[in-house]
């Protein structure tokens, strides 16, 4: 009988090439947001997989990206830098068909981390023309000697299993690392943050989403309902009234969404009371983004 194996398994790429989704499917449960806005990532959030053979700790990192002068920016390039380091080994997540300069700086990232590599290669449901699919394929292998190369579609739910199969074989033998009951690192009010600033973002489109990050100030149970209070943090006083909407009603309908998503991630009923605050330029200022968690 072959021995266990557990390790940790961190996603790595450019943002915005579905590394949040892919770890929802390969988990099975949404545990990281996920919008078509770049850097909607900000954290490094494990999800885990457990398999009769193994245990597989999966990290979803910060999109790597050059040009960022705020501080959030290069917070997020060390939290995405530091989860590779500390890695059994890396999944270099690239949307098919699709290689930019930033994808060269991910890969750049693993050669010099020295650590084993899988190239994932996402979204192929959507490559049009489907011939080039395989030259694309071919041409990624030959940039570095990854294990693997492995087509998926995150959304689609194509070839994961084969995926996890390559991950599963390039880890460490090694007990469990985590109890088998847990599905993540992250606490309920980490998740109920996340689901907020989700759905404010999705709202929003392309108003403040970068100047935007939401804490939870206080929650207990009360009658049944799990009660929480939320700060939105904006970084200029005129973000304030975009974020609140007219007479109150976008921030209504970011509550709602976010209370029944919240409902059903975890079958529990929830009050949710939002607040907005202005913290200026707190994106630039790096206790502001130690204090909310981002450093």
């Amino acid at each position: 009988m072959s021995a266990f194996r557990a390790g940790f398994a961190a996603l790595v790429g450019r943002p915005n090439v579905g590394k949040s989704t892919l770890l929802n499917a390969l988990v099975g449960e949404k545990l990281s947001i996920v919008t078509p806005r770049p850097q909607t990532t900000r954290h490094r959030i494990i999800g885990l997989v457990n398999l009769p053979e193994a245990q597989i700790a999966f990290v979803d990192t910060p999109g790597l990206h050059e040009g960022g002068r705020r501080a959030l920016n290069q917070a997020l390039n060390r939290t995405a830098a530091s989860a590779l380091n500390d890695a059994d080994l890396v999944l270099l997540v690239v949307e098919a068909l699709r290689w930019q300069r930033e994808d060269e700086l991910a890969l750049r990232r693993i050669v010099a981390s020295g650590r084993p590599a899988i190239a994932v290669v996402n979204k192929v449901d959507r490559a049009r023309p489907k011939e080039r699919l395989l030259p694309f394929i071919a041409e990624l292998a030959q940039r570095h000697p990854f294990r693997a190369v492995v087509p998926v579609s995150a959304t689609g739910g194509d070839n994961l299993g084969p995926l996890r199969q390559a991950i599963v074989a390039e880890l460490p033998e090694s007990p469990p690392l985590f109890a088998p009951e847990d599905r993540t690192d992250k606490s309920l009010a980490f998740r109920v943050a996340e689901t907020v600033r989700e759905k404010l973002t999705l709202e929003l489109n392309q108003e403040v989403p970068y100047g935007i990050a939401v804490e939870v100030e206080s929650m207990g149970e009360e009658d049944g309902h799990t009660v929480v209070s939320a700060v939105i943090w904006v970084d200029r006083e005129g973000q304030k009234p975009i974020v609140i909407g007219a007479g109150g009603a976008r921030l209504k309908r970011v509550g709602t969404a976010a209370r029944r998503e919240l409902n059903a991630l975890t079958g529990r009923r929830f009050h949710l009371t939002l607040w907005v605050k202005v913290r200026e330029n707190w994106a630039d200022n790096a206790q502001a983004l130690k204090a909310l968690g981002l450093e």
